[in-house]
C-alpha cells in the first residue's frame, strides 16, 4: 500500500511526447532562413604576427572565394608567413590564401582551393532595405560557431567610423546599416540577411558601452547596436578585389581639415607641402571648391563633419554624380561634382 501510494502504481512509468519532425517551419522563418544560409557561412581561424583571432565569412562563387572583414584577416596579411583556415559549418576545413583586402572599405577576399560542393551565398539589394525590416545575422561570436541571431534594420545610412589605432592610417568609413539583432566579437565578416535569405549587409563594428563604436574583435559584448556595411558596396569592392587585387575610392579631390570644429566638412586653408588643398584639374576643382569652403550636405542630406562627408564618398562610384552644398563667405550655394578615383 505504502509502494503504491508513493510511486502510483507497479508499471512503469512513459511520458507522451511529440513525435520526430511534428514542427513544420515556415522557409522564410528563422530556422528556415538558417538552414539555407548555413552552408554558406565560414569561420576563419586567422594568424599572423605573434596574434590569433577568430572571424566570419560566407561563400561567393563555385571557385571559392569567400568574403570577410578586412580586419579578420589583417594580422595574415601584416605577416609573412600568416595562416588562414576555414571552417565550413559541417566542420571541414580548408586553407586559404588572402587574394585582396582594403582597409578603408574593411573589406576583404580569401580563396579555398580544391574544396567541392560549395554553396554560395545569394546577394539582396541593400537598396531595397528599410528600416524596421527583419534580419538574421550569422557568425561565431566568442568563436561559437554557425550563431544565430535575429532582429531588426534599427537604422540605415549610419555614418560611422572604425579602427584607426595610433595613427589612424587603417581608418573604415561606412556608411552603415544598423540592426538590434545581437552581434559580438567573432561576427566581424558574416552575413546579415534578409527575410528571403538574402546577404543584405556584412556584420562589421558594434557599439559598445565602454569603448564606443569599432570592430567587434574587442572584449564588449551586444548592447544592440550592429553595423553593417551594404551588400551594394561590398559587392563592387569585393568584385574590384578579385579581378584587379585592390580596390578604387571614389574621390573628391580635397584635403579636408579634420580638426575643424564648426558644422560641415572644411576644404583645408592649406596643402600638403604648401601645394594646393584643392586638387588642380581634380573633381572638386573643376566644380569650383576653393580653400576654406565648408561642405554642409551631400544631394540634400546635412553633413555636420569631415568623417560624415568621406563615409558619404566612401558610399558612392567612382564616376557618381554629387549635388554637394557649400557654404562660401557665409552664404550657401549649391555646386556639381563627378567623383574621381583613386586606387586602394
Amino acid at each position: 500500500g505504502v509502494y503504491l501510494e508513493r510511486y502510483g502504481g507497479l508499471g512503469v512509468v512513459e511520458l507522451s511526447q511529440a513525435p520526430l519532425g511534428d514542427t513544420p517551419r515556415d522557409p522564410d522563418s528563422v530556422a528556415g532562413i538558417a538552414e539555407r544560409a548555413l552552408p554558406s557561412v565560414v569561420t576563419l581561424h586567422v594568424q599572423g604576427s605573434g596574434q590569433a583571432g577568430t572571424g566570419t565569412g560566407f561563400v561567393l562563387d563555385d571557385r571559392g572565394h569567400i568574403l570577410t572583414n578586412h580586419h579578420v584577416v589583417q594580422a595574415a596579411e601584416d605577416s609573412g608567413d600568416g595562416r588562414i583556415v576555414v571552417t565550413f559549418s559541417g566542420g571541414e576545413t580548408a586553407r586559404a590564401e588572402l587574394v585582396g583586402g582594403d582597409s578603408g572599405y574593411d573589406l576583404a577576399v580569401v580563396r579555398v582551393k580544391g574544396v567541392k560542393g560549395l554553396s554560395p551565398m545569394p546577394l539582396g539589394n541593400s537598396d531595397d532595405v528599410r528600416v524596421g525590416d527583419p534580419v538574421v545575422a550569422i557568425g561565431a561570436p566568442f568563436d561559437l560557431a554557425n550563431t544565430v541571431t535575429a532582429g531588426i534594420i534599427s537604422a540605415k545610412e549610419r555614418p560611422i567610423t572604425a579602427g584607426g589605432e595610433g595613427d589612424g592610417g587603417d581608418v573604415s568609413y561606412v556608411d552603415a546599416l544598423q540592426t538590434d539583432a545581437p552581434i559580438n566579437p567573432g561576427n566581424s565578416g558574416g552575413p546579415l540577411l534578409d527575410t528571403r535569405g538574402r546577404v543584405i549587409g556584412i556584420n562589421s563594428a558594434i557599439r559598445s558601452a565602454d569603448t564606443g563604436i569599432d570592430t567587434d574583435d574587442g572584449t564588449s559584448g551586444s548592447i544592440g547596436l550592429g553595423f553593417a556595411i551594404p551588400v551594394n558596396q561590398a559587392k563592387r569592392v569585393a568584385e574590384e578585389l578579385i579581378n584587379e587585387g585592390e580596390a578604387t575610392h571614389p574621390v573628391i579631390g580635397v584635403t579636408l581639415d579634420m580638426a575643424y570644429p564648426g558644422d560641415g566638412a572644411r576644404v583645408h586653408t592649406q596643402g600638403v607641402d604648401g601645394g594646393s588643398p584643392v586638387t588642380p584639374g581634380g573633381p572638386g576643382a573643376e566644380a569650383g571648391l576653393k580653400p576654406g569652403d565648408v561642405i554642409t550636405a551631400v544631394d540634400g542630406v546635412r553633413v555636420h563633419s569631415g568623417d560624415e562627408l568621406i563615409v558619404k564618398t566612401r558610399a558612392r562610384r567612382p564616376g557618381d554624380r554629387l549635388e554637394l552644398t557649400v557654404k562660401r563667405d557665409g552664404k550657401e550655394r549649391e555646386v556639381t561634382l563627378v567623383l574621381g578615383s583613386s586606387g586602394g
